[in-house]
């Protein structure tokens, strides 16, 4: 028998399914968005908060009342008192936990807006990762449709400020109740016909994918796909189908506005709505801005099922090449609206809420198109070199590399095996270091440095290993006192921006 111990296997390094690692480019064009959306929400008087990646399961509303375990659309975990906790699926319910939680000691209404991670336990796809960033902007405790404005507004002016110009995009809004008046209007009123008007929202929802004629089926009879697979409809008759199809259908909110407050007419939410709608379209125009930046529109129909008055959609009207190189208009990169019920499950009090939603990933594709993000120049760090690894030298190089930090100067000491100068030089290469520092012990001696500028002179390859092959090659070199070595780097830092300024 042999008793040798098997080698233990090697460990495979994999990313689970759905989860991306993020580039430092990424990083900064993320920083770089971010920074600019915070500016123009602090602008308006909101203020961050923070919340835990966690939740419990039942304060996140996303579990399953008949399993042990909680795993519809979240990723779910049991704590030592047995309690079920999750990954939060967005960033709206956590902040409801909070205000319930914190009630008596926040100022109403509360303006706040937070960024960070989100996630779903869904099955992933191309472009659908199960951890994203979301940033939101949310008004608490402000019942008038005033702060639904104020949200459609600091959208325009978020896109804006991110490079988008006008034309390019556009804010929609829609109204719950206007739809709640149509379902009124044909009949499916009423607690009893809570099912069938669930399922008149969900082929409502369906729009985008099917379009009008798909949706006409769901609502009647039922469709079936490409597969043949059958998806039973609403069971509504002709008619009904004719006024859910005509109120999702307008095109031009102005000339239809009559027609449509005629359909809701004798209904009080349906009424409600379109006095909304209106109020809204007059604040926006009131304050400049014009159904070319803020236009109702009752088409949007994305989260009916979930706000409970106004929504709202930003969607980018330029177009983009897809992946089959066809030219398709970008869409939808962020939504919003009413949802008075969040908080109020909480409190068992009414407490009135808006909220905006901006999906960072897809945000930055789209600014990445338009070539808005990732053009700020990063400038590589100032490689201080290592001749020697006595203390005394050592102490010498990290002091160099501290005075250029001081002066604001992105710099590094190598800190790889320096016993072999040429690996120090291919380094700076392929990190694409500006400048290089250089002092040996005669340089130390004498009380200068060299300065080499790597992007002016050649670039230096592995064969220069030691001292001797380095004073061979000065080319763009300059020896210079230490006490001028931060202002000498600077000016040459300074002369390489002009010329990427001239090259274009």
């Amino acid at each position: 028998m042999n008793d040798k111990q098997k080698k233990p296997q090697k460990l495979k390094a994999r990313l689970p399914r759905g989860f991306v690692d993020r580039s430092a480019a990424d990083i900064r064009a993320v920083n770089e968005m971010t920074a600019k959306i915070r500016e123009v929400y602090e602008h308006y008087g909101f203020d961050p908060v923070e919340t835990p990646l966690f939740e419990y399961t039942d304060a996140l509303g996303k579990f399953l009342p008949d399993a042990d375990r909680p795993n519809e659309g979240v990723f779910s975990l049991q704590d030592d008192d047995e309690q079920w906790m999750s990954l939060r699926y967005d960033l709206t319910a956590p902040l409801a936990r909070h205000v319930a939680e914190n009630f008596n000691e926040i100022q109403l209404p509360y303006r706040t807006y937070r960024a960070g991670y989100v996630f779903r336990n869904e099955k992933p796809g191309p472009g659908r990762f199960r951890q994203f960033m979301q940033f939101d902007a949310d008004t608490v405790g402000a019942p008038g449709v005033q702060a639904d404005a104020e949200m459609c507004m600091m959208m325009a002016d978020t896109l804006e400020a991110l490079g988008i110009k006008r034309g390019d995009y556009v804010i929609r809004v829609n109204n719950r109740k206007v739809l709640d008046g149509v379902l009124e209007a044909i009949g499916l009123g009423g607690d009893d016909k809570a099912g069938q008007r669930l399922n008149v929202l969900r082929a409502i929802d369906k729009l985008d994918k099917f379009g009008l004629e798909g949706v006409a089926l769901l609502l009647g009879p039922g469709r079936k796909d490409e597969s043949g697979d059958f998806t039973k409809g609403a069971g509504l008759d002709q008619g009904q189908i004719d006024k859910v199809l005509f109120f999702v259908g307008i095109k031009d909110y102005t000339e239809s506005a009559g027609q449509l407050a005629e359909l809701v007419a004798g209904t009080s939410k349906g009424a409600e709505g379109v006095e909304e709608l209106n109020f809204i379209g007059a604040l926006v125009r009131s304050a400049g801005y014009q159904s070319d930046r803020v236009k109702i529109d009752p088409s949007v129909v994305r989260g009916l099922e979930y706000y409970t008055g106004p929504v709202y959609e930003a969607e980018l009207l330029f177009d983009v090449t897809n992946e089959k190189g066809e030219k398709v208009v970008f869409g939808s990169v962020g939504g919003g609206g009413r949802y008075d019920g969040l908080v109020s499950r909480f409190m068992g009090q009414p407490v009135p809420a808006t909220g905006f939603s901006i999906g960072v990933s897809r945000l930055m594709t789209a600014l990445k198109n338009l070539g808005k993000l990732g053009q700020a120049e990063v400038i590589e760090p100032v490689l201080v070199t290592v001749m020697d690894g006595d203390v005394e030298s050592m102490g010498r190089y990290q002091h160099m590399t501290q005075e250029l930090r001081k002066a604001g100067i992105r710099a590094e000491m190598f800190q790889g095996n320096w016993k072999k100068f040429g690996n120090q030089l291919k380094y700076a290469d392929r990190r694409g270091c500006p400048v290089a520092i250089i002092q040996g012990g005669d340089e130390r001696a004498q009380g200068v440095v060299q300065i080499k500028d790597l992007i002016e002179g050649k670039r230096l390859s592995g064969e220069i290993e030691d001292n001797a092959s380095w004073r061979e090659a000065r080319v763009a070199q300059e020896t210079v006192a230490e006490g001028d070595l931060v202002a000498k780097v600077k000016e040459i830092l300074a002369a390489q921006a002009e010329d990427r300024n001239r090259a274009g």
